[in-house]
């Protein structure tokens, strides 16, 4: 067997063996789903390509390795993991979702993906538009009314000053306002006459509660407007986002259809769970959370501004000196938590990551005793959340405080000048009234947008991770063609050519034909490139030379749903959803009436054990298929197949896992399902592949025998030896520098 070159190092979840809950073990060491009737097979040939087929291949040993020495090997495995450094790189690939999750290498880039957020909300562009518009009507009936409160402010003001210079006016004599400015110059109270000359009062009168009514009632009308707009586009703006999430939704759904299974294969579900559910969570909650707050709040910082130099452009600019500190305090402690929240969720779905795999391998942790190692990955996954998370609100949460100290700051200042401006004359109490509430509003802004920045910048980080799905290499488009009506099933490799990785060639010029209703086998060690003719022929992975033609017809020229829906798999790993049995088989043809159910069932020895159920075929079964065994399992995903009654059959390993009895029985199924059907067999067990037309027996990705059964036994070649060390004890080779090992006693070959 050729050996394939030091894995590099991986998460520290990759330790956990998870072959049998649900996920399999590749050739190589990694880890793939488990394998279902309507997902991909069991990639038994991914991970690191075997050398070239041109290479001489080192030595092998000449049996296969019992499940004894399986365990072995999946021991060895756990424990290097285990034994590696926490702070080891990650994989940057791999052909298994266990290869490495792919870190942000770069740091967030947030205008153009900002950007291309906002463009996502083109198709609710009127009603954006609606938005901004009573957002921008809401905000300037919020701003004047600040103004219209001191215009009531400078009344009352006006009323008390009158009443208190009538007070020393004698009775009986009558003075104007100018009169009263007048002899107050005289008198050398020149700074009093120059305020009382700025308000509107007549001597001797109060309070005008008639123009004091009108200004407050005006304000509180305004206000009341502003409400209910600053309401009604909150409550449209609420649509427009949900919508848009849906379609974002949406849109990452489809583009997974169109993904690639090389994509899955170098993706752990639970980092591509966390960026179609918790980072479009996240995308959701900022938007709706940031953009009708950032509107209002920039539309009320212009609309202040504007005020703001109407009432007194020099108290403007003392107010304006705390814009570039706060854009200098945001600038600071938004690029220092910018990388925390990147940090955050990539350690998020780091996290998923491993808790998905400690919880889907559960029993087999118990089983090797890994409980230790499981909690260490997952405290390690989650001190780095919660460093991470902890660094990023801190950082963040420094914002408000340092806005308001700033804010304060420059609200002394303004109440400071305009109280000395307002005793000089220069400015009326209404104004700096008005003036010290636009200050206010001033600043509340800028503080605003300075803290949801942090929440914007969480959001970007998340629709970046999400963009990176949507931007990935998308499978070859299909394009219109069909493949012969009825299917014969001759299925010819021409030439074939293909790698996982570009600079190891997996398999090089690989040609054989299947001719209609024959059964192929293909056997081989452990990495010979078996599963890999399977991925091949469903165009699960794309070639890279020569082609593979059923019935004359190129695949590449069908469309993947018309070329698959002639082929039926049987996999190793059985994939049964929550729904009754009779409903799992259903599955295989939809549009199957009962009847046709009832008879696939028969026909692959699954009814014998239905009528033994209490509910019969309307027994439900959950995900796990727990209330079913495996063998059984097994003969329902037959049935499944049977119903569909496919062209070209392939059985994966289908009888690896279940007893010798219930083989039997699925050896039976399986030949029911063969006839008259092109099959192909890939099988460790030899002995179930003896009636088999043709055999392929394959080393390093090419052919190296073909033949039946005794035509290949007789030739003493690799096949000869793969069988018989099935049923001979094995003499393993031991490595140059180690001891000879003692000989075992040889049990005879069966005849």
């Amino acid at each position: 067997m050729s050996q394939s070159p030091s894995p590099a190092p991986r998460r520290a979840g990759d330790y956990l063996p998870q072959r049998s809950a649900g996920f399999s073990e590749t050739d190589h060491g990694d880890y793939v789903p488990a394998r279902s009737a309507v997902t991909p097979p069991r990639l038994d040939e991914l991970g690191v390509p075997q050398s070239p087929v041109t290479a001489p291949p080192p030595a092998r040993p000449s049996v296969q390795p019992d499940t004894v020495a399986a365990q072995v090997r999946a021991e060895e495995k756990i424990t290097k993991a285990a034994e590696r450094p926490k702070d080891a790189p990650a994989r940057g690939g791999g052909h298994g979702p266990m290869g490495g999750m792919r870190a942000a290498e770069k740091a967030i880039n947030f205008w153009p993906s900002m950007r291309r957020l906002i463009r996502m909300l083109r198709p609710e562009r009127a009603l954006v538009l609606l938005v901004l518009g009573m957002t921008t009507v809401s905000v300037i009936f919020n701003v004047v009314g600040p103004r219209i409160l001191g215009e009531a402010t400078n009344v009352i003001f006006a009323g008390v000053m009158g009443r208190q210079v009538g007070a020393k006016i004698p009775a009986g004599m009558t003075v104007t306002k100018d009169q009263v400015v007048e002899m107050l110059r005289q008198s050398g109270q020149g700074q009093l006459a120059d305020m009382l000359s700025r308000i509107d009062f007549v001597p001797g009168q109060g309070i005008d509660f008639g123009r004091l009514a009108y200004w407050v009632g005006l304000a509180i009308a305004l206000y009341a407007v502003s409400a209910l707009f600053m309401w009604a586009q909150g409550w449209i703006l609420n649509g427009v986002i949900q919508r848009t999430v849906y379609r974002m939704r949406e849109q990452i759904s489809s583009k997974l259809n169109r993904l690639p299974l090389r994509y899955f294969d170098g993706q752990p579900r639970g980092e591509l769970l966390s960026r179609v559910t918790n980072d479009i969570d996240n995308v959701a909650q900022s938007l709706q959370q940031t953009l009708s707050q950032l509107l209002s709040n920039l539309l009320t910082l212009v609309g202040v501004l504007v005020m703001m130099f109407y009432t007194s452009w020099q108290l403007a600019l003392i107010a304006l000196i705390a814009v570039p500190v706060s854009m200098a305090v945001a600038m600071v402690i938004g690029k220092a938590s910018q990388g925390r929240f990147a940090q955050m969720w990539k350690s998020t779905g780091q996290l998923n990551g491993t808790v998905e795999e400690a919880y889907t391998g559960h029993a087999l942790v118990k089983v090797f005793g890994r409980k230790a190692e499981v909690e260490a990955a997952f405290a390690e996954h989650n001190n780095k959340l919660y460093k991470a998370a902890f660094g990023a609100q801190f950082i963040s949460g420094i914002m408000m405080p340092l806005m308001f100290f700033i804010g304060n700051l420059n609200y002394v200042a303004i109440a400071v000048f305009g109280g000395l401006w307002v005793a000089s004359g220069a400015l009326l109490l209404g104004d700096v009234q008005a003036f010290i509430q636009y200050s206010r509003m001033f600043t509340q802004p800028i503080t605003q947008v300075a803290s949801m920045a942090n929440l914007l910048q969480s959001g970007v980080a998340s629709a970046e991770r999400v963009f990176e799905v949507l931007d990935a290499d998308e499978q070859i488009p299909d394009v219109p063609g069909s493949l012969p009506e009825p299917l014969a099933g001759r299925v010819a490799f021409e030439h074939v050519s293909f790698s996982y990785s570009p600079d190891k060639p997996l398999i090089q010029d690989l040609s054989f034909v299947a001719q209609p209703g024959s059964t192929v086998a293909i056997v081989g060690p452990t990495g010979a490139g078996k599963t890999t003719i399977v991925n091949l022929l469903m165009r699960f992975y794309e070639l890279q030379g020569g082609r593979i033609t059923i019935d004359g017809v190129d695949i590449a020229s069908v469309p993947r749903d018309a070329l698959r829906s002639q082929i039926g798999m049987v996999l190793q790993d059985t994939w049964l959803f929550h729904g009754t049995i009779g409903d799992n088989i259903a599955y295989g043809r939809l549009e199957a009436s009962e009847d046709d159910v009832h008879a696939a069932a028969k026909a692959t020895y699954v009814d014998r054990f239905v009528h033994s159920l209490p509910e019969g075929y309307g027994t439900v079964i959950d995900e796990e298929g727990s209330n079913v065994s495996v063998g059984e399992k097994q003969l329902i995903t037959i049935a499944r197949a049977f119903l569909s009654d496919p062209a070209i059959l392939v059985l994966d390993e289908a009888t690896s896992s279940v007893d010798t009895r219930t083989e039997l029985l699925v050896q039976r199924a399986m030949s029911a399902l063969r006839s008259g059907r092109t099959s192909f067999v890939i099988a460790h067990r030899l002995s179930t592949i003896r009636d088999a037309d043709v055999i392929l027996v394959m080393r390093d990705g090419a052919i190296a025998e073909q033949g039946n059964h005794a035509d290949l036994m007789a030739a003493h070649g690799a096949y000869y030896d793969l069988y018989r060390s099935q049923f001979n004890a094995a003499a393993v080779e031991e490595e140059p520098a180690a001891a000879p090992a003692a000989p075992r006693r040889a049990v005879p070959a069966p005849a």
